[in-house]
């Protein structure tokens, strides 16, 4: 029983991860309807960016833990959103008129851009980062929980509590909703379309970043290929959840983590990705909107 536990604390914390990466995915999708296949090389370049800015702040001398993550948090989180507003710009500002398949094109295009960019820069080995929070409380028995993942799991309920307030309470928020529903007709009523959808890339790809720091932090290691797994993890999770729902791209990501721990300790590690896919198949075939999602209504 005491195994059970340890798997499901260490499910939640790899779930949190993917929710916050998930989020991105169906905040995009439920404004302008389409999938940013880039999102996963964002979380990517979000964890380089923190590992880089640690390597400076080090070299500077500065040596509290504390303020050297809240440096590189924000600065991780400033460069991410930079580029989630250049790939609004440039893969989906000029072809929001076009035909479905033509941005979905070029977020392919601008992921493989941005991994071949990021090898090219950075190189292709791993880099490795020693363990920054270290410790664990034990709970009962055998069971444990380390510092890291607390900080993830309370990170991740802090920003998920803030963004949905945004969300629901602020002036951007009811834009967003309003996009969500009729952008024309928004537009006609005042709202700033091309900066609501500007905004919206921005706050996924902020998000992106810092899950990014969480999985360099948490594991230790990246690379310039981890962007493609997490991100096809993630939307697998944004689509279980209910793609266009937040807390449902939230409940996908927490899905999925438990999904992948839980197989990886009672079954075949090797396997788990297939049993993630799976749940997610047998999921939609009765819920094909996903688990917290809406039917799509079609505008006449």
């Amino acid at each position: 029983m005491d195994y059970f536990f340890q798997q499901l604390i260490n499910g939640v914390t790899l779930g949190s991860i993917y929710g916050l990466i998930a989020i991105g995915y169906t905040m995009v999708y439920g404004i302008i309807g389409m999938i940013n296949f880039a999102h996963g090389e964002v979380f990517m370049i979000g964890a380089f960016i923190a590992l880089t800015t640690f390597l400076v702040l080090i070299s500077f001398g500065l040596a509290f833990l504390p303020l050297i993550l809240l440096i590189i948090l924000l600065v991780a989180m400033g460069f991410t959103a930079l580029w989630g507003w250049t790939i609004e710009r440039i893969a989906y500002r000029p072809l929001r008129g076009s035909f479905r398949l033509a941005p979905l094109i070029t977020a392919i295009g601008m992921s493989i851009f941005l991994q071949n960019f990021v090898q090219v820069t950075q190189g292709a080995r791993v880099k490795p980062l020693p363990p920054q929070i270290q410790g664990n409380i034990q709970l009962f028995g055998g069971v444990q929980i380390s510092y890291m993942q607390i900080v993830i799991i309370v990170l991740t309920l802090v920003l998920m509590t803030v963004f949905s307030l945004v969300i629901a309470r602020t002036s951007l928020g009811r834009q967003q909703r309003a996009c969500e529903q009729d952008a024309k007709m928004a537009s006609l009523l005042g709202v700033n379309v091309d900066r609501t959808i500007s905004l919206t890339f921005i706050m996924g790809a902020s998000l992106a970043s810092v899950a990014g720091l969480m999985y360099l932090l948490y594991y230790g290691v990246i690379d310039f290929y981890i962007g493609f797994l997490a991100g096809v993890k993630a939307f697998t999770a944004a689509v279980l959840g209910g793609i266009g729902s937040l807390p449902g791209a939230m409940l996908g990501g927490l899905l999925i983590g438990l999904i992948e721990t839980f197989w990886s300790g009672y079954f075949s590690v090797e396997y788990k990705d297939v049993a993630a896919f799976s749940i997610l198949a047998i999921v939609l075939i009765f819920l094909p909107s996903g688990l917290l999602g809406r039917p799509a209504v079609e505008k006449v």
